[in-house]
């Protein structure tokens, strides 16, 4: 009974390796993807790429939830994950708020202002690279949180999964400006990265909430 102990301890530190590695890559690509985003956003008033960087950010906070999280677990293999999931989602949860609250105003008031932006290219190659980099980190993401069975992760998998879904509407919105140059198809795509990011919020909470009953 000890070894198969032991061997369930090793087994869960190896995991909790591979999920501070997944976190590490996440907070590092997100950083990068988020500055380069923003900076050539708010350059060409490209309100769907800025938008797009800020959930970047988002990411940033997410995997360092997860970071945090994992960190204190492999100090104490044993303990009940709980309480650390619950304020990890809590953290996303409310960063994705702040996100969408910001895209819908900014989105709303240059739709009334009629504005476009200067171009969209680099929201395509954003787009292009990201979608490639999120698909890798949700597969392996998904697979250690089911190996270890955290809702914490597996909702970071999520998180991941939303900003995949938000490098397609990056894509579309992006080239369908530089095919169309109607400046509202930036503003619309800020709004749909909005009603994601609004979803993965609202979940975020839910999940923390029944992680909360289930340690009662």
């Amino acid at each position: 009974m000890k070894n198969l102990a032991a061997t369930t301890s090793q087994t869960k530190l190896i995991l909790y390796k591979r999920a501070l590695i997944l976190a590490q890559i996440t907070i590092f690509y997100n950083l990068i993807e988020g500055l380069f985003s923003v900076l050539f956003g708010l350059e060409d008033e490209t309100l769907s790429l800025a938008g797009f960087g800020f959930d970047s950010f988002v990411e940033v906070i997410s995997g360092t939830g997860i970071l945090l999280m994992v960190k204190r677990l492999m100090r104490n293999p044993d303990a009940d994950p709980g309480q650390y999931e619950q304020k990890a989602l809590r953290i996303t949860g409310f960063a994705f708020y702040l996100l969408t609250f910001g895209l819908i105003l900014t989105a709303a008031f240059n739709i009334y202002r009629g504005h476009k932006p200067e171009t969209t290219f680099w929201g395509i190659v954003v787009a292009v690279i990201s979608i490639f980099t999120m698909w890798a980190l949700i597969h392996f993401k998904t697979k250690v949180g089911r190996q270890l069975d955290s809702e914490a992760i597996l909702e970071d998998a999520n998180c991941t999964k939303v900003c995949l879904y938000l490098s397609f509407v990056l894509l579309l919105a992006s080239v369908g400006f530089e095919l169309t140059g109607v400046g509202g198809i930036d503003s619309v795509g800020a709004i749909l990265i909005a009603v994601f990011a609004f979803r993965e919020g609202r979940e975020s909470f839910e999940k923390a909430h029944g992680i909360a009953c289930r340690c009662d």
